[in-house]
């Protein structure tokens, strides 16, 4: 039985096919909630959703509530960020973002800054390079982790708390301990009790700088792209640790040459 209508501000995370021309989206909403309804006929040629409910689109729908689902009545496009779907190196760069976002978000748990901060990261993707892009992908995850309250540590040992400045003028050469489990940088007083690996000091401050700073303050630094991906690597040992998880998009990221 479908119930009362409500208006949907969101942007589409996932698609799943239902049936024969249907599907199920995940969504997440202004106010940060996830939401998985079902758009009918969304899969036919001459259906008005076709082209409205593309992975990394910005919504305004109109929603009737299902008893499992919500049902899809209505959409109106408010950006496609075609520059993002129609080009294949920044739909690989993005699509850990709406991923990862769909991972950290839950049906019932509002998140503003989520929505936010997604709606950002994708307008910034959108109009930058490729590469630019892959900042804005790394930036994202980094500053999601933050908001969900998993924060990585790159200027301090988690362990004592004792200082660990970074700077982006290091060499590649020189390194520092890092665990995803113990959620940080680890001096070496502290690396008997820690499964810390050794990470160029080149990557964490980098690293500190992306979660640290704006998007407009990303694309304009111009990271070199090497790191960018050892970072994403990162990304994926701290969703492994403390998502539970892995993202199939930065697999496909990881060995599609692309980049």
């Amino acid at each position: 039985m479908v119930g009362p209508t409500y208006s949907l501000h969101a942007i589409v995370l996932r698609k799943t096919k239902l049936g024969e021309s249907d599907l199920i989206l995940t969504l997440l909403a202004e106010d940060g909630r996830q939401v998985r309804a079902v758009a009918k006929g969304a899969r036919k040629p001459n259906s008005p959703f076709s082209s409205r409910l593309e992975i990394f689109a910005e919504v305004e729908a109109l929603m009737a509530s299902g008893k499992s689902l919500d049902i899809v009545k209505e959409v109106r496009l408010v950006d496609a960020h075609q520059g993002i779907v129609f080009d294949a190196q920044h739909a690989a760069a993005c699509a850990p973002v709406v991923d990862l976002a769909s991972r950290l978000t839950q049906p019932d748990l509002a998140s503003p800054k989520m929505f936010a901060l997604l709606s950002s990261a994708l307008g910034h993707a959108c109009s930058c390079n490729a590469e630019e892009a892959l900042a804005v992908c790394a930036a994202f995850m980094l500053k999601a982790f933050s908001f969900a309250g998993f924060r990585p540590c790159f200027d301090r040992c988690v362990g004592c708390g004792v200082s660990m400045p970074l700077s982006c003028t290091e060499t590649a050469r020189d390194t520092v301990l890092f665990s995803a489990a113990e959620g940080g940088v680890v001096c070496s007083r502290c690396l008997l009790f820690s499964d810390a690996q050794r990470i160029p000091v080149e990557v964490l401050s980098w690293a500190h700088f992306l979660l640290m700073s704006t998007f407009d303050d990303v694309v304009a630094s111009r990271p070199p792209c090497r790191v960018m991906f050892e970072i994403l690597h990162l990304c994926q040992s701290w969703v492994r640790e403390h998502v539970g998880s892995r993202l199939k998009s930065l697999d496909f990221l990881f060995v599609s040459g692309l980049f």
